[in-house]
């Protein structure tokens, strides 16, 4: 079977493109493969309707689903983690439901799974229909986390993925707090290969991936995959040294040759205020993984689930598509 998760958050608009969409590719999956497909969809606290639409539409749906509600808000990677955790399948995939990510790009993660060629598929951007300033943030975004986090991401960047049920089951043992999925796909290794695809144009409303959300998206994946921080404070510290040394020699050697009558407020205050700085620079990257440290200790649950409710979709739809599994 291959299991499908859709974290969902603000895609009330999107339920009955996504109902039919899924529809088409659980046709090819059981002609292709004779194949089962389970839909799990969760449900991250959205506060508009998404929840009341799917559970309406689901029953009727010719594939089986889940539909999972989480308690409050915990942000899509932990929407993706309980997904995968729920999911039954022996293969899965990940997709958003803005449908911004084409559905048939499940296909063919699917058949570098199948066919035994890779663990780990990553949907990589060949282009993106999005307005310009939205492509300017996204492509510098992606930029500085290929060079500074993850070397071997791609530069366009990684939203969705598909693996196997190993990589799935190693997945969930890591269980990080503040931390990047994505990231971790990579720290995970194994067979993996890269499916492009182009991004297409959000059909309805605005994306909730906001850039407040890309920044802490951006400091979580540098705290977790990177020592960059560290480093940066050491360099900064032996720099400041040497400048400060310099700047100690000459105010010494021109107050012995009579240049200045006294030492200067101006230098003395600037070798405070650089130091100074630095130090409260050093103490927010030390607090930073210090507080991300203790976060994991506490070993407190990445999500909680409200409601849990599974359906088998459409006798007859399902029927439909056993019949063409077994044909192919």
């Amino acid at each position: 079977m291959f299991s499908v998760i859709v974290p969902v958050y603000r895609n009330a608009e999107f339920v009955p493109q996504l109902i039919a969409e899924f529809s088409a590719v659980s046709a090819i999956v059981a002609e292709r493969y004779g194949m089962a497909m389970e839909y799990v969809f969760v449900v991250d606290a959205s506060p508009d309707d998404s929840y009341e639409l799917l559970a309406e539409a689901l029953p009727r749906a010719p594939f089986r689903s889940q539909l999972l509600l989480h308690a409050r808000n915990f942000g899509s990677f932990a929407a993706i983690r309980t997904g995968l955790r729920a999911a039954q399948g022996d293969y899965f995939g990940v997709i958003a439901a803005d449908l911004q990510e084409p559905p048939d790009l499940l296909l063919r993660f699917l058949d570098r799974l199948v066919f035994g060629d890779a663990d780990i598929t990553v949907g990589v951007r060949e282009g993106r229909d999005d307005p310009g300033m939205s492509r300017l943030s996204a492509n510098l975004f992606w930029r500085f986390y290929r060079r500074f986090v993850v070397r071997d991401i791609p530069s366009g960047g990684v939203d969705v993925f598909g693996c196997n049920r190993r990589i799935r089951d190693e997945l969930l043992r890591l269980e990080e707090a503040n931390s990047s999925l994505v990231g971790l796909v990579y720290w995970l290794g194994f067979r993996r290969c890269e499916v492009p695809y182009r991004r297409r144009a959000r059909a309805y409303g605005r994306s909730a991936w906001t850039v407040g959300k890309k920044i802490n998206y951006l400091l979580d994946s540098v705290f977790a995959f990177t020592d960059l921080p560290i480093r940066i404070l050491t360099i900064l510290g032996a720099l400041g040294f040497v400048v400060a040394g310099c700047l100690a020699v000459l105010v010494i050697v021109m107050r012995l040759i009579g240049q200045i009558p006294l030492a200067g407020y101006t230098t003395t205050i600037l070798v405070i205020t650089f130091f100074g700085a630095l130090n409260t620079l050093g103490l927010g990257f030390i607090g930073s993984y210090a507080w991300r440290s203790y976060e994991n200790t506490k070993r407190r649950p990445l999500a909680l689930v409200r409601t849990v409710r599974t359906f088998d979709g459409a006798p007859e739809s399902r029927s439909h598509l056993l019949s063409s599994g077994r044909r192919a």
